[in-house]
């Protein structure tokens, strides 16, 4: 699902699957949805090779859940709102294959992206980091193609680039050779509540929300991002 618009983007996601909006951004997109800022959101898979957690039985069920899921999670965060789509927000939604997208065309990722920079022009592009956050291939592919795609804007339109960031180095020495500090923090605790409703409608991804409680419960409060070139 696409939606063109003319105005300029305050911020834009790029991101694999559904549920990578919720945990890390989704009070950041609510306080700039709430300001009256437009945001952008591309989901490169439907999420078909996750966890099912018995909720579905095939790859096929689980797209088609994980899709009602993603839908209903950007409605409590605003980003599909009538408001918030009259203001210029936007979302697409595209059916590359999960945990494949290495195996894609690289040129054809890039594409999506670029196409998308230069038709929704944002203030920031938010996307992976270098070593995926938790060196998932689809991460770490999605932070390559969306750089590369940032790379080809011309420098006086290019966005600030963001990346997720926790303060906490990873355990793993691949991943940590690869870790960005953060170096830009939003207190995101006025919009708690609906942050947690958001993340509790991607029913199939639980675990992964227990992980992510677990492993960085800080950064339910407090979202943090590493800004490239910022100090």
């Amino acid at each position: 699902m696409s939606h063109a618009t003319d105005a300029r983007l305050k911020l834009l996601l790029i991101v694999p699957h559904p549920d990578d909006e919720v945990y890390g951004a989704s009070g950041t997109l609510m306080g700039y949805l709430e300001a009256g800022e437009p945001c952008g959101l591309v989901t490169l898979t439907r999420g078909e090779a996750g966890r099912t957690l018995g909720l579905c039985n095939t790859p096929e069920e689980l797209a088609r859940l994980r899709e009602v899921e993603l839908s209903a999670a950007l409605d409590v965060i605003g980003l599909t709102t009538p408001a918030a789509r009259a203001q210029g927000s936007v979302f697409e939604h595209h059916h590359f294959p999960d945990k494949h997208l290495i195996d894609e065309p690289f040129e054809t990722l890039v594409e999506v992206a670029h196409r998308a920079l230069t038709t929704y022009r944002p203030e920031i592009l938010l996307t992976f980091p270098p070593n995926g956050s938790n060196g998932h291939p689809d991460h770490v592919t999605t932070h390559r193609l969306a750089r590369a795609a940032w790379d080809r804007v011309p420098e006086p339109e290019r966005p600030r680039l963001w990346y997720y960031a926790s303060d906490i180095p990873p355990e793993n020495e691949e991943l940590l050779a690869l870790w960005l500090k953060p170096n830009t923090r939003h207190d995101v605790s006025p919009f708690i509540t609906r942050k947690l409703q958001a993340i509790a409608c991607h029913r199939t991804q639980a675990l992964s929300t227990v992980d992510f409680i677990r492993k960085f419960p800080q950064r339910i409060m407090t979202e943090t991002f590493h800004e490239v070139g910022l100090s």
